[in-house]
């Protein structure tokens, strides 16, 4: 079984995540046309303020940006304008919030997180009002945030529709909606619509915004959408040690992905390759699709005894070691011949280890 630390080790191409990949060229060509003189610290640059109208030419003028450096730091940060120490935070129990951030919410917030089991990584609106039974009881943590993911965790992708209800329900409660968008890219390209149109169009009020998984280097950003909500936005970036002093070369990524259509781009090629990958094995006698694919991962199960042999192919995740459901994931360099030559391991080693080693022939 290939570990996530030798995992990390390997040189050649892999599935396990879209952070594995490089830079795009123009991103780096970008971060190197910013690299000239003197301009001011912590974002008093021309750099960052053109960034900045470049981000509200997709979201809206009336919205407010700040840019860090990671995914976590963008969700402490917006998270950290919504809510009170009495408070909570609703999220799917697959949330990036709740699993991977080490605690981070809990740690540096001091709110708790309550977790909805939910079959597919998405919220629904009779999911926020479950949640929501302690509202107003002085001995229960009180609902102040729902958190959703968009692409979520398990690939999936709310439509607009589900957004604006979920946020329509939200809001009539009286709370907040944050979305985590480390792939909203990824999610808009598969809508066929754009950032603001997956998100704050439909009711977010702060937006984590991702570039890493997009092609960047180190470029998140912190959006909000709620009017007043950002009064205290530089405030909180700064204590969440995210305020960057050379930030232009964090806005000058953002400035790349935003100002043509690379973001688009990108995304819409990971996703393709996804699809590929999908078409590619969703037949193979032993393996079972597991996931519906609409963004840029694949989520499958194979037999237990196949995964090492195919992660000796392509380094990627078992996302679940006791079902043996793995997550292949493709990103923005990820090539038609890399996807070909994965998916012909596939399609050897898989019926080789199904029903106990026996080859099982197709239908």
């Amino acid at each position: 079984m290939v570990s996530r630390e030798e995992s990390a080790r390997r040189t050649d191409r892999a599935l396990a995540s879209d952070n594995y990949a490089g830079a795009h060229p123009e991103v780096l060509a970008a971060v190197a046309e910013a690299n000239t003189g003197h301009v001011g610290a912590y974002g008093a640059d021309p750099v960052t303020a053109e960034a900045v109208s470049t981000v509200r030419g997709h979201f809206g003028d009336g919205v407010e940006v700040a840019f860090v450096v990671n995914g976590t730091g963008a969700n402490m940060v917006g998270l950290q304008l919504l809510v009170r120490p009495w408070d909570c935070v609703i999220c799917a129990d697959t949330a990036h919030i709740a699993v991977d951030e080490c605690g981070a919410p809990e740690r540096f917030l001091g709110v708790k997180l309550v977790d909805v089991t939910t079959p597919d990584g998405r919220l629904t609106p009779d999911d926020v009002r479950r949640a929501c039974s302690g509202r107003l009881d002085e001995h229960q943590v009180q609902p102040r945030v729902v958190s959703i993911a968009q692409a979520t965790e398990l690939g999936t992708v709310y439509t607009p529709e589900e957004v604006s209800a979920i946020a329509a329900t939200t809001h009539d409660l009286g709370l907040y909606l944050h979305m985590d968008g480390a792939r909203l890219a990824n999610a808009a390209a598969s809508l066929g619509v754009g950032l603001a149109e997956a998100s704050t169009a439909c009711g977010v009020d702060v937006l984590s915004l991702g570039g890493t998984k997009n092609g960047a280097v180190l470029a998140e950003a912190v959006v909000v959408a709620l009017p007043g909500g950002a009064e205290y936005l530089r405030f909180a970036r700064k204590q969440a040690m995210q305020l960057v002093s050379k930030m232009r070369f964090v806005s000058a990524q953002f400035q790349a992905l935003l100002a043509d259509g690379l973001w688009l781009r990108n995304a819409g090629h990971a996703n393709a390759m996804a699809a590929r990958l999908h078409d590619a094995v969703r037949d193979v006698p032993g393996l079972t699709v597991s996931r519906p694919r609409q963004a840029n991962a694949v989520f499958a199960r194979v037999p237990g005894d196949a995964v090492a042999p195919l992660q000796a192919v392509t380094p990627f995740y078992e996302w679940d070691s006791a079902t043996h459901e793995v997550r292949w994931m493709c990103s923005w360099d990820t090539t038609e011949e890399d996807i070909d030559t994965f998916a012909a391991a596939v399609r050897e080693i898989v019926p080789r280890h199904a029903r106990g080693g026996r080859a099982l022939s197709p239908g």
